[in-house]
């Protein structure tokens, strides 16, 4: 399994960023310029049980996926990226009046031999994976700081 993570200190609070995700489709194409398209599967605001579909360039190549939703906290959220069955998670930490925000994304398995195969697939992805987290990190901190 490879853990992917990202931590960056953005001067907004945890609420603030929480609002960002649940405002996921208006804020989607501000939030990086490689992101293509963004649309609900399921209606209503964003919710646990929700299902978004993106496509997103990462390392020159399109992506297509569906994220279900699986966590919504005051601090916390959590997604299941299909086809894929990675996760991604989002933890945001207060630290007076700033919040340390950290993405992880979990990719790959944990069964022993399928494992290793799947982690050698997804290696050459993972360097164009993280640099794209870090943008996004970058793009968020400066759009809720800056209001850009």
């Amino acid at each position: 399994m490879i853990i992917l993570k990202d931590t960056i200190e953005i001067k907004a609070s945890p609420e603030q960023i929480v609002d960002f995700f649940l405002h996921f489709k208006d804020n989607f194409h501000a939030w990086h310029p490689d992101h293509v398209e963004c649309r609900y599967l399921t209606p209503g605001p964003l919710k646990e049980g929700s299902v978004i579909y993106i496509e997103e360039y990462i390392g020159g190549r399109l992506v297509k996926v569906r994220l279900h939703i699986t966590k919504i906290e005051p601090r916390r959220l959590e997604c299941k990226v299909s086809p894929y069955g990675s996760r991604s998670i989002y933890i945001m930490e207060p630290k007076g009046d700033k919040t340390l925000l950290t993405t992880e994304m979990h990719m790959g398995t944990k069964i022993p031999l399928l494992g290793r195969i799947v982690d050698k697939i997804i290696k050459g992805r993972a360097e164009a994976l993280k640099r794209h987290l870090a943008e996004e990190g970058q793009n968020l901190k400066r759009i809720l700081e800056e209001g850009i």
